[in-house]
């Protein structure tokens, strides 16, 4: 049975992990995987209003999954708040068991919650299996993003 709940302190380093253990070749070189230089910005999210990093756990209490949900604010779409998905992450050794589904479908849940007129996130061109999982459960790739990586 999968406990989601909103991550802790003590979370930090399975969702470093697990968040690095997916990364893109565009992004694993600017990792450095030192829990140090993760914890400022862990704490600040913490802190943030509209946003929090969420992870699932097994009976065992082990984080073996994780997303961050921010609420944004736009004039769109009648100026209902956007949930952002990001930094969705499966540990390796347990995809394919539903755990990243009832992830995805816990954080949609926030978002209708919270009164979200739609839930976007972003995926990596590299992870076609991600854009797989994401079409299953309903995502439409819509837009093409861009970025400008300092």
């Amino acid at each position: 049975m999968l406990k989601i709940r909103i991550a802790q302190p003590e979370d930090l380093e399975a969702v470093v992990q697990m968040m690095n253990g997916g990364a893109s070749s565009q992004r694993v070189h600017l990792e450095s995987g030192e829990i140090d230089t993760y914890r400022p910005a862990f704490l600040a999210i913490q802190q943030a209003a509209d946003t929090d990093i969420y992870v699932g756990e097994l009976d065992e209490g082990e984080p073996v999954a994780t997303f961050q949900l921010s609420f944004l604010m736009g004039l769109a779409f009648n100026g209902k708040p956007r949930g952002q998905i990001e930094s969705m992450h499966t540990r390796s050794d347990m995809r394919g068991k539903g755990l990243g589904k009832a992830m995805l479908s816990h954080a949609v849940e926030l978002a209708r919650e919270k009164g979200c007129c739609m839930v976007q996130l972003t995926s990596n061109k590299e992870r076609a299996d991600a854009h797989r999982f994401y079409e299953s459960n309903g995502f439409v790739p819509t837009h093409e993003g861009f970025k400008l990586v300092f």
